[in-house]
């Protein structure tokens, strides 16, 4: 495949040399990039890759797609200035009229940002849908049934009905963790994923606590992945995110989806870890929650009990976001107010 990209992006080059016309141009863009291209179809196929050829051939692909785009998009632009020049005089000594340009939400921001740095470790990003069946929000992740999560003051039920069977509820998913089973399903392993989304929860809002928020999942499975292989991933993605080295402690916790829990901890952003106020003086502060995937979760989702480990985990982009900007009330990025997100 690699070679196939190779001779492409040799034959645009040696066609654009020859092109004069704007048709031409635009021709050549659906020659290369169109939706039935030799490249698009090559771009298709990227997923079947192992992990290691996706490495090597997804960044060259992503470069030549690039590389084909700019040049078509800047020989159209160079015959338009030129037809424009011959049909009018400009008074290039006027004042230029001053173009404002839109930008990405905070959230956005730190959502690519994540985006970015777990897909250069090799992980796919996966999705699933926001209003999903009590049975992939609750039941398939091993959520019992008088599981406090379930009531009303936690999730919004869009169906609720007293005779159900099983697992018909409809609900606005309350974690990103319902993409676990549904992907599972779907690929065996081993597998690196990433989830990231928008989840509800029935609960006040206070300059902490909102009741729609974002949430990010990762999802490891394989033939011998431990605990270890959690920290150095979290601490790879922390240090990345932040742009300083951080460490990462856990602490023993419960979650019904995973067989041991924990709470985990990075090393101050603020203090390095020394102690100050960010940090209650601990040198730490909380980010999420993590463990070993319960082995009832790979027998929903249809694996032999005890072939496989992994591990999950998750946190609050919002949380992040606040972290990284130093932002000091979640309502502010669901606002509506643009002097707040003007800012980034």
């Amino acid at each position: 495949m690699l070679e196939k990209i190779k001779k492409i992006k040799e034959n645009f080059l040696e066609e654009i040399k020859k092109t004069t016309q704007e048709k031409e141009l635009v021709d050549l863009r659906v020659k290369y990039l169109g939706k039935k291209s030799e490249f698009n179809q090559l771009l298709k196929n990227l997923k079947n890759l192992s992990p290691e050829e996706k490495r090597e051939i997804g960044p060259f692909a992503n470069e030549v797609k690039k590389e084909i785009y700019t040049k078509i998009e800047a020989g159209i632009t160079k015959i338009e200035d030129a037809e424009n020049t011959e049909k009018e005089w400009i008074d290039v000594t006027a004042p230029g009229k001053k173009i404002r340009q839109g930008h990405l939400h905070p959230l956005s921001i730190v959502q690519r940002d994540i985006e970015d740095i777990f897909t250069t470790m090799g992980f796919e990003i996966a999705d699933g849908p926001e209003v999903d069946s009590e049975y992939y929000n609750f039941d398939a992740i091993n959520i019992p049934a008088d599981h406090p999560a379930r009531d009303m003051q936690d999730t919004f039920w869009i169906s609720k009905e007293a005779d159900r069977k099983k697992g018909e509820g409809i609900v606005l998913r309350t974690q990103t963790s319902n993409v676990q089973v549904q992907y599972m399903q779907k690929h065996k392993p081993p597998f690196r994923v990433i989830a990231p989304g928008r989840v509800f929860r029935s609960e006040a809002t206070d300059a902490s606590h909102e009741h729609t928020f974002h949430q990010f999942e990762a999802l490891v499975v394989g033939d011998n992945v431990s605990v270890a292989n959690f920290l150095y991933i979290a601490e790879t993605f922390f240090s990345k995110f932040f742009g300083k080295k951080l460490k990462i402690r856990l602490r023993p916790s419960y979650f019904p989806f995973v067989e041991p829990g924990f709470e985990f901890d990075i090393s101050c952003t603020n203090c390095g870890g020394k102690g100050c106020s960010t940090c209650s003086q601990t040198g730490w502060i909380e980010v999420g929650g993590a463990g070993m995937v319960h082995q009832n979760v790979f027998e929903t989702a249809g694996y032999e009990r005890g072939k496989y480990q992994g591990f999950a985990w998750g946190f609050g982009l919002e949380r992040l976001a606040m972290m990284k900007y130093k932002i000091n009330d979640i309502r502010l990025f669901h606002s509506g107010d643009v002097r707040f997100t003007k800012q980034f």
